[in-house]
């Protein structure tokens, strides 16, 4: 299993997500997190999301799971494609509701824990790796989800990891600057949760899980 989770993109450290890849090449990105977003401010944030991508030599290709509702076997063969996805940030209950929506939770899940597809993935696709989404009400709002998906939150993640994430700590990112506040909570409450600056990623392979940044 092979995860790259951030706060803010690679924050600082790309190379670590190009060793866990190997040598750049097609790339599927999801943007669903920004599905709350007016069109044009979600496709903005996918061309910039492309560039830093495209630097490093991959081939990135939005991967939208709003094409694929009720269609996980179609999924399936879309992600044949791709060696790697990148998710990107936004609101994470409604990322979390597009992947339930598109079977894509499952689907992406199974292929990471056999080792078939790398997971890379910032802010609130980071904290979608955890085994549960408590505490990100505190920054991202559920009650989006319904208006942007027809659904209802969903409260569970990936459970690619076995902690929770709070990005954007010390942060500019972090407009309520609930980030300390979140992890003292899930601490009280005896979840287990690590915190990441803009500056910090979380790497997880065969010999561990390790912090990158101070």
């Amino acid at each position: 299993m092979k995860l790259f989770l951030s706060s803010y993109r690679f924050g600082g450290h790309s190379e670590a997500f190009v060793d866990l890849t190997g040598p750049p090449s097609d790339l599927a990105v999801i943007a669903n997190a920004s599905d709350a977003w007016p069109r044009a401010a979600r496709e903005s944030s996918l061309t910039s999301e492309f560039v830093p991508l495209r630097a490093l030599g991959y081939r990135p290709a939005e991967l939208d799971l709003r094409e694929y509702v009720g269609r996980s076997a179609a999924l399936e063969r879309a992600l044949d494609d791709f060696g790697a996805v990148w998710v990107r940030g936004g609101n994470t209950f409604v990322l979390r509701a597009q992947l339930a929506r598109s079977g894509a939770d499952e689907v992406i899940a199974e292929r990471v824990r056999r080792g078939s597809i790398v997971y890379g993935g910032y802010s609130a696709g980071a904290c979608i790796a955890a085994p549960s989404l408590i505490g990100v009400e505190d920054a991202d709002d559920p009650g989006e989800v319904r208006p942007a998906t027809g659904v209802d939150p969903v409260w569970t993640g990936l459970g690619l990891v076995c902690f929770s994430i709070v990005p954007h700590l010390n942060s500019v990112l972090d407009e309520n600057d609930s980030g300390h506040a979140t992890m003292q909570r899930l601490r009280r409450d005896g979840i287990d949760c690590r915190g990441l600056t803009d500056e910090q990623a979380i790497v997880v392979d065969a010999s561990g899980t390790r912090v990158l940044g101070s």
